[in-house]
């Protein structure tokens, strides 16, 4: 069956438009164009299925596209219900790729979009989240017989992986793709620190200087979100549990407090954690009239809505994307994009450059995946560093940027102990 007659999107009809998005992301990821012309060489893939679960946008699309490029056939669904672009579905669906997917279904249908991307019976997966993984270790074990692996993204996937991990059921390698180098240091940090704010301000049109941010974990997503606030002119609160990254971000010039105490003070609130319940019903207790919440991490849990529905007398859309929720004292409060991924469901997602060098190691770790699954054993692996630093060397190539070399004198010097 070809992908058009296999396929569950919106409409076909939408694919022009698509097309110009992927053509423009590509136009601005050299990086995975440099992997695709190996790819298109080796055919590391040939004769595969590879089933993907990502935020099903342009720059998704250009990777799956890459992935193709070597050989294998492939099937892709959305790893987020706001995230999904309808017309970029319908381009990849023109390009021969099975795509089930499509912009806000319920919740039932976003799962069966998943399960169906696992009927194939995949030999590799990208993964976003561990949706894939999980479905894979639960209700659709059969549709892993030919599993080899794969490479997940988030640190959410990371900290489900390793929980299979720890407990002895994981099927399967993964590769800790959010772990690299090249992913943490800029995608998470530049990518995260921009778009979320590209969601945040396209979808309030409010100003952030003079404001007060308050950002909910310190990783390096925390950290790039801060950075941006700060860059904005907004003061910056932070909060932490670990101590370490709590300090660390009062070197960086941030007020660091506890929720309970930031709630009263902030004016726009993200979080980034990874964690569930991160703004719950003492922080609404004591909050300002008029705070917006958002959240930039992978599940809509970080702000728990259930706690802010029942302190509420109404609610209501006033605007897209935006929620008020109304409580009885008068105060408003307003939650952006359904409490889901701000920069993906309310944006574009990161950049166009940053995930280049991010898609490129999840293309290159699929590929080592493929090469050492027999003896990698089922366990969450690293990026190998050369494939951290094979990427870094095709960014400084297109950046027309370059390094220097060690003299033998020098590599002689750091090999000695005299």
């Amino acid at each position: 069956m070809s992908a058009k007659q296999n396929s569950i999107i919106a409409d076909l009809s939408l694919a022009p438009e698509g097309h110009l998005k992927i053509d423009w992301a590509s136009s601005h990821m050299p990086v995975l164009n440099r992997v695709r012309e190996q790819f298109e060489q080796e055919q590391p893939f040939k004769g595969l299925k590879v089933s993907i679960s990502l935020h099903l946008e342009a720059k998704t699309a250009y990777l799956a596209k890459v992935v193709q490029a070597g050989g294998a056939e492939v099937t892709i669904t959305g790893s987020n219900p706001l995230s999904t672009q309808d017309d970029v579905c319908a381009a990849l669906v023109e390009d021969g790729i099975t795509v089930f997917a499509k912009y806000n279904p319920t919740s039932e249908e976003f799962k069966q979009l998943n399960i169906k991307a696992l009927e194939s019976k995949p030999d590799l997966i990208i993964d976003d989240g561990g949706d894939l993984v999980t479905l894979l270790h639960s209700e659709c074990k059969e549709y892993g017989v030919n599993l080899r692996g794969g490479a997940e993204e988030t640190t959410t996937g990371i900290i489900r992986l390793k929980a299979l991990e720890k407990e002895g059921t994981l099927s399967f390698p993964m590769v800790a793709v959010n772990d690299a180098y090249c992913k943490y240091l800029f995608d998470n940090r530049y990518g995260t620190g921009q778009s979320v704010f590209d969601g945040i301000n396209r979808t309030t049109n409010l100003v952030v200087a003079g404001k007060t941010v308050v950002v909910a974990g310190y990783g390096w997503c925390g950290k790039g979100v801060a950075m941006r606030a700060k860059g904005l002119g907004a003061q910056v609160i932070v909060t932490e549990i670990d101590p370490i990254k709590a300090v660390e971000a009062y070197m960086d010039g941030f007020t660091v407090m506890p929720m309970l105490e930031a709630a009263k003070h902030g004016d726009f609130f993200v979080t980034v954690t990874g964690n569930r319940d991160v703004i719950r019903k003492e922080h609404y207790e004591v909050m300002k009239d008029g705070a917006i919440l958002s959240n930039a991490g992978h599940f809509d849990v970080e702000v728990n809505k259930v706690d802010l529905a029942a302190i509420s007398v109404s609610n209501r859309v006033v605007r897209r994307n935006i929620e008020e929720y109304a409580l009885a004292d008068g105060r408003k409060f307003y939650l952006i994009a359904e409490g889901r991924l701000v920069n993906l469901a309310a944006g574009d997602g990161h950049p166009a450059e940053i995930m280049d060098m991010t898609f490129a190691l999840q293309a290159l770790s699929l590929k080592h995946v493929n090469d050492h699954y027999k003896t990698m054993g089922k366990v969450v692996a690293n990026v190998p560093y050369e494939i951290d630093q094979q990427v870094a060397k095709y960014k400084l190539e297109a950046l027309g940027m370059g390094l220097d070399a060690l003299t033998q004198g020098q590599m002689d010097y750091l090999d000695s102990w005299k």
